[in-house]
């Protein structure tokens, strides 16, 4: 039993593809990542290589990770024992860990793992519950305006939205390279009234059946008008069109406003996520 690393791409896919996609909503980040990792380039995050790795016992691929620096560690669900072997070849390969972001009980396994290894507590800065589409409900009435599909020259107001977001969320800016293929792939609707935008949402592409909603951003000037929802159940609707046959969304547990509004749009509670972040002064 043994954790395999590479910064090759084509070499990841290959081991991991069969593992991802049999679960595509729970691994729905990593399958989006990867795609990015694969038609962007490797560098799509950033200059320094992303760490990929997967877990072995004496069958098929058990267990993955991923992590784009400076972003944190994903990671599928952990089979008993893997996470301290993890942890242990880690800190072999001098990794430091900005974060751990994953499902609950093996993100948090992982945790006290890198805890007893290196000493490093980290804080739980973020909980998130994954949704899944059971059937759409529009808001209704629906608010003023319409929905359109993003255009390049609504790159402007779509990055300065996509900071705003980041800002607000407490997350790593999403790099520019990401935001181009999403506005040359149509995966990006605006909610207009006259001729303004007042609302976005976007999606990733659709991947093993499934595609992911996110991020939804109204400007602070124009909320608590319904534009939120109603370009979150647009873009629902184009992910489906698209070939969706499964739509899922993650939403911040300390927001209750937009948890109670993805519920009335007929999003249903998967499972909770963990994100663990840890300081970046850190010095082995």
């Amino acid at each position: 039993m043994a954790w395999t690393f590479t910064d090759d791409v084509g070499a990841y896919t290959a081991a991991v593809g069969r593992l991802l996609s049999a679960a595509p909503e729970r691994n729905t980040v990593l399958l989006s990542v990867l795609a990015s990792l694969t038609g962007v380039g490797p560098d799509a995050f950033g200059a320094v290589p992303p760490l990929l790795g997967w877990w072995s016992d004496t069958g098929p691929v058990s267990a993955a990770i991923l992590q784009t620096p400076p972003y944190p560690l994903l990671m599928t669900g952990l089979p008993e024992g893997s996470a301290e072997e993890l942890a242990r070849a880690l800190v072999d390969r001098g990794t430091d860990l900005p974060g751990i972001s994953g499902a609950e009980q093996d993100a948090t396994a992982l945790a006290q793992a890198w805890l007893d290894l290196t000493g490093r507590t980290g804080r739980t800065s973020q909980r998130l519950r994954l949704h899944r589409l059971m059937r759409l409900i529009p808001p209704d009435p629906a608010p003023a305006g319409a929905p359109r599909i993003a255009a390049i020259a609504d790159a402007p107001v779509i990055r300065t939205w996509y900071s705003a977001f980041a800002t607000e969320a407490g997350t790593e800016e999403t790099p520019s390279a990401i935001i181009d293929g999403r506005l040359s792939g149509g995966q990006l609707v605006l909610w207009e009234t006259g001729d303004e935008p007042v609302s976005m949402a976007g999606m990733t592409a659709v991947i093993s059946g499934t595609a992911r909603i996110g991020p939804v951003y109204t400007p602070p000037g124009s909320r608590g008008r319904g534009y939120g929802s109603a370009v979150t159940a647009a873009i629902t609707e184009h992910a489906r069109r698209q070939g969706a046959e499964s739509v899922v969304l993650f939403t911040d547990l300390a927001n209750p406003t937009s948890n109670s509004i993805y519920r009335k749009l007929g999003y249903e509670p998967v499972e909770d996520r963990v994100l663990i972040t840890y300081d970046s002064d850190y010095v082995r």
